[in-house]
């Protein structure tokens, strides 16, 4: 078998490892929206997508491509946070690039090869992936773009004297909670933008057929995403948001449990909020100022909303108690190696300064270290002891048995919470009842919900 082709199965074969791990383990599910909307291969084509949530960004987009191998621009501070991230990042075709805030300014020059790379690279056919915030945001809206992604699509264009169709492609991410695993992914793809119709005017005012090619752009991720524009009230929005908004999904049609149906849900009620607060500032501000005092009592009582909007009773309590008695046998059993492979990242990440770079850690240490250390040790094992056919079936468990431990482990956390709610007085169960009523009515009746 020639080199180049074993090479090419050994890396499909880690793609595909790599790719399960990612969007059946580490995440519940991942949904990949638009992807229809891409040229077709061999295609120049620059994505852009906003950026939320670290690697773990250029990682969905990774495995959203099956034939093509991508190549991903991404801060040189990040790709080289440590050996383990670096060897990996770099196997799964980052490449870094360096900035003035974050590297000083006698790196910029090391700039130079990786975007000549990249250019050709694009004029080639190929793919290339670019955050043009720079940065990761660590809220839902979208921050100002960098002009580096228009001005390497032109450049690329030059290079074959404009004879080539370069195609931008707009891209968003959304996720159900940024932390812990077994989270929901959405990756949605807008229509691509052809740099073809600014050529010319590229060859005279690049500054200016680089804004305008910008400006499509832009506009397009900014309308696919969730884009919470009002940062002065973003705690309170993004609040009611987590407990109102499966109430105003249902109340315009759509289905709360299926989470692409929640992001067009929680754009439609941001939208409505920002509305109604330049129509009635007052109203809304009581409801923003409701929402947080309501959030710091939940917090103080170490529950939330769920055990309140539910208003656990002790039926349920106690069916839920009998439920984990009956199920911790098979649970302390699924700890091997699941809770070695939580575990392991836990000195690491509890020391991150941006707790962004959380999900990233978890995911490359398990995916590189801990997985094949603890599977090869299980399957090892269990291959002495039974034989290799039972051991074969073990490893395919794993991953499944895994997700019922973070599962059990959600279920008693939750339990906890609604044993607390029902060991608080009476009078603060009212409280709260009371407090979370009075705010959806109000929200009900701004935004003409139920009417």
């Amino acid at each position: 078998m020639p080199q180049t082709h074993r090479q090419n199965i050994i890396y499909q074969a880690f793609r595909c490892y790599l790719r399960f791990f990612h969007d059946r383990v580490f995440y519940k599910r991942v949904y990949r929206i638009g992807v229809e909307n891409m040229p077709a291969e061999g295609k120049p084509l620059l994505v852009t997508s906003n950026h939320q949530n670290c690697l773990n960004d250029p990682l969905g987009l990774i495995f959203t491509f099956r034939d093509r191998k991508p190549h991903i621009l991404a801060r040189a501070d990040v790709i080289e946070h440590n050996w383990l991230t670096r060897k990996f990042l770099r196997s799964v075709g980052l490449l870094p690039t360096f900035r003035l805030n974050f590297d000083g300014e006698e790196s910029l020059s090391r700039n130079e090869s990786t975007f000549a790379e990249s250019e050709n690279s694009l004029i080639d056919g190929n793919t290339i992936i670019m955050f043009p915030e720079g940065v990761h945001q660590d809220k839902r809206w979208l921050g100002q773009f960098s002009s580096g992604y228009t001005k390497m699509a032109f450049e690329a264009a030059q290079l074959d004297d404009f004879k080539t169709e370069v195609f931008i492609q707009p891209a968003c991410n959304h996720y159900s909670n940024y932390f812990g695993i077994q989270n929901e992914m959405i990756l949605k793809f807008g229509q691509p933008v052809s740099i073809a119709p600014f050529y010319e005017l590229y060859k005279t005012k690049p500054r200016t057929a680089q804004r305008q090619a910008n400006e499509l752009v832009y506009n397009q991720i900014r309308d696919l995403m969730l884009n919470i524009t009002d940062l002065d009230n973003y705690e309170a929005i993004d609040f009611i948001r987590g407990f109102y908004g499966r109430r105003f999904a249902t109340d315009n049609g759509l289905n709360p449990n299926h989470f692409p149906d929640m992001l067009k849900a929680d754009k439609m009620l941001f939208a409505k909020l920002d509305e109604r607060k330049a129509e009635q500032p007052e109203a809304v501000a009581d409801i923003y100022a409701n929402a947080l005092e309501y959030k710091k009592l939940l917090t103080e009582s170490r529950i939330t909303d769920p055990e309140v909007g539910r208003n656990a009773t002790s039926g349920q309590t106690a069916a839920n108690l009998f439920s984990l008695i009956v199920l911790a046998p098979f649970w302390i059993i699924s700890l091997w190696p699941a809770l070695f492979i939580y575990c392991a990242p836990l000195p690491i990440t509890k020391r991150l300064k941006d707790k962004m770079f959380e999900g990233t850690i978890r995911y490359t240490m398990s995916v590189l270290l801990t997985i094949p250390l603890f599977y090869g040790l299980s399957f090892a094992l269990v291959a002495i002891y039974a034989n290799i056919l039972f051991a074969i079936i073990y490893i395919a468990m794993l991953p499944f048995i895994g997700i019922f431990a973070w599962n059990y482990w959600q279920f008693a956390k939750r339990t906890c919470r609604m044993v607390r709610f029902r060991r608080l007085s009476a009078d603060k169960r009212q409280s709260l009842n009371g407090l979370r009523k009075s705010i959806v009515e109000k929200l009900d009746g701004i935004l003409g919900v139920g009417g």
